[in-house]
């Protein structure tokens, strides 16, 4: 049985694997980091500044998807872009986060974890800024990509950072780093377009969510200025005990989790991206369809801090991996049958089963034993992951352009929710990564 939020993690296992074993984002190592508070070696009260900061940076890890998602329109307009290219801007994410996902692991042997949070919520402050500055398409999704890299970092960090730090308390912290990613994304998708007529034009609606980016940055900074050079890369951990490898990629648990986090990713964005374009095309003002998409990230709000600690709870997950299909089930034929008269119910339906994104989150530190593991499993799943979800938003927008309707996107996004729901079967039985080796 996995441990709950409130146990103590089981010892790591050993190997004895040589040093000379070559570093790869499924066999990474991780390393507490001396100039954290929160990690060892550092005073009890430095587990607030270590909270506050991944509460901050999670604030930023969507606002800067959700906020384009309410402007699309607007955005195609500008900046001339066909339906296709479109598709590509709302895939860009899933691409980001699937290429800087993979090297995260690799990243974190060179630098501390204070560090790349720095410079990750740098390149998203940065990335944000240039993007609004631009009237080229390409200069448009070169800067936007910038900005994705920095959250793509972060993604990864983030269950790291918990499972280090809140080793017993892996499904609340994860629940409410969860929720903060949340109020960021509905703060966005709300605020987006109301901001961009009030400054009379799009640019200031996703330009402002610079400003939260670079505020993340401030918690991390001393952190990172004392911060000691990244440890020599070597086979061997403190002590003299032989590290282990753990590879998800040659796991069933690995892949299960990679394609849950996948097509739930590929759902999610397809979301972010197109909702509002639906509600719009279903006669909705611009305001009110950006409501309705805020509303789903609002509504998931309660639901990213229960999902979490439920998950922590429960012996086994597939009564949460079923309530989750049936909901979204029942919102997308509800989008495809009703999508103005049943707008409200579909929206609260969508929020609900949206949350298989901190299902799995959670699922990522419940799965593993060790910090080494979860950051193992985290990389692959995510980077993987995106793969998968890549296709999502790209595909939506190309049926959209060709059919002229939403019946075959929503035909798309059922037949990605039944492969989910089969991965969801296989994750939902309690295990470990370490022991599948």
């Amino acid at each position: 049985m996995p441990p709950s939020p409130a146990g103590p993690p089981a010892a790591p296992p050993t190997s004895t694997e040589g040093p000379t074993t070559p570093i790869t984002p499924a066999a990474v190592v991780t390393t507490a980091d001396p100039a954290v508070p929160g990690t060892a070696g550092a005073r009890a009260p430095g587990w607030l500044l270590v909270l506050a900061g991944m509460l901050l940076v999670a604030l930023n890890l969507r606002a800067a998807m959700t906020s384009l998602g309410a402007l699309l329109d607007e955005v195609r307009v500008g900046l001339a872009l066909s339906g296709t290219m479109a598709g590509i801007v709302t895939t860009l994410p899933a691409v980001a986060f699937a290429g800087l996902g993979a090297v995260t692991p690799w990243l974190v042997r060179r630098l501390s974890p204070s560090r790349l949070l720095v410079l990750a919520m740098l390149a998203l402050t940065v990335g944000q800024l240039l993007r609004v500055l631009t009237g080229s398409a390409l200069v448009f999704l070169f800067t936007s990509a910038l900005a994705l890299a920095g959250i793509a970092v972060a993604n990864i960090l983030l269950p790291m950072l918990v499972k280090q730090h809140f080793p017993g308390r892996t499904g609340l912290v994860t629940g409410a780093y969860t929720m903060a990613l949340t109020v960021g994304a509905t703060a966005a998708a709300a605020t987006a377009v109301p901001v961009s007529h009030a400054f009379g034009s799009w640019r200031a609606g996703l330009g402002v969510w610079a400003g939260l980016a670079a505020v993340a940055v401030l918690p991390w900074l001393p952190a990172a200025l004392r911060a000691r050079p990244a440890p020599a890369r070597t086979g061997r951990a403190a002590g003299g005990v032989a590290r282990v490898r753990i590879r998800p990629a040659r796991t069933r648990l690995g892949w299960a989790m990679a394609i849950y986090f996948g097509t739930q990713s590929l759902s999610a964005y397809a979301i972010m991206g197109w909702l509002a374009v639906l509600f719009r095309e279903a006669g909705f003002r611009p305001q009110d369809a950006g409501l309705l998409l805020a509303g789903v990230t609002a509504l998931g709000v309660p639901i990213a801090l229960l999902m979490p600690t439920l998950a922590g709870r429960l012996g086994n997950l597939r009564p949460l991996v079923f309530a989750l299909t049936a909901a979204s089930t029942l919102a997308y034929l509800g989008l495809a049958l009703a999508p103005r008269g049943g707008a409200v119910l579909w929206v609260v339906l969508l929020a609900f089963g949206q949350g298989a994104f901190p299902l799995i989150l959670a699922t990522i530190g419940l799965r593993a034993r060790t910090a080494d593991g979860t950051v193992a499993l985290s990389a692959f799943a995510q980077s993987m992951g995106y793969v998968i979800a890549a296709l999502g938003p790209l595909l939506v927008g190309i049926l959209h352009e060709v059919t002229g309707g939403w019946s075959g996107p929503i035909g798309f996004l059922l037949a990605a929710l039944a492969v989910q729901t089969a991965a969801g079967m296989v994750i939902a039985r309690p295990r470990y990564i370490e022991d599948e080796r």
